[in-house]
């Protein structure tokens, strides 16, 4: 609420910044690419369990080390300023840089980002963030479908193009390129 008036939801045809979008109803979860406002739905429960899994196996190996792992709710701006045209809630982030953290997330790119689709964010993780994260320079982006176990990690290269790697349950680990020594264990992450 801004003095006693709510926020107009927000309308199609026009550019918004992470300013615009801090004045949207907190209940609410939205992202902006490229200026174009984009809400999200309620993850499904197979999605949190993934998402706290994956959270306390990065956490685990991040404690005591420069880098911390987020998840979301948690405003990542791909532009280090409010008036930033790229605002995304990835359901994880591991973010390195400490002095970019403010206010409600990360302002500018960081080291991996995990998102976990659903039928309704298909296209948005697949193509539309995918894209973005690219050309933002993000070493390391991962999309999990939790239906089909599968994960699809994607190392950015020299050249700048993302190299994937599929890995499916039966994989039991997968070594974090970005994070030499972090493994990780998808006996506990895909639940039964």
């Amino acid at each position: 609420m801004i003095g006693g008036d709510y926020m107009p939801m927000p309308k199609e045809d026009q550019q918004y910044t992470y300013k615009d979008y801090l004045t949207w109803p907190e209940d609410e979860h939205w992202e902006i690419i490229d200026g174009v406002p984009y809400m999200q739905a309620a993850p499904m429960w197979e999605h949190q369990d993934i998402s706290m899994e994956l959270s306390r196996q990065f956490a685990n190996y991040f404690l005591d080390k420069p880098c911390k792992v987020f998840a979301s709710p948690f405003d990542l701006c791909l532009e280090e300023t409010e008036d930033s045209k790229q605002v995304t809630q990835p359901d994880l982030v591991v973010v390195c840089d400490e002095k970019k953290l403010k206010g409600t997330g990360y302002f500018g790119v960081p080291t991996l980002v995990v998102e976990i689709i659903s039928k309704s964010s298909v296209r948005m993780d697949r193509v539309i963030k995918f894209n973005k994260f690219r050309e933002f320079g993000v070493k390391e982006y991962w999309i999990i479908e939790p239906i089909e176990k599968i994960i699809q990690v994607f190392t950015l290269q020299d050249n700048g193009k993302y190299e994937m790697e599929i890995y499916v349950e039966e994989d039991k680990k997968i070594d974090v390129d970005t994070f030499p020594g972090l493994q990780i264990d998808l006996t506990n992450v895909f639940p039964e």
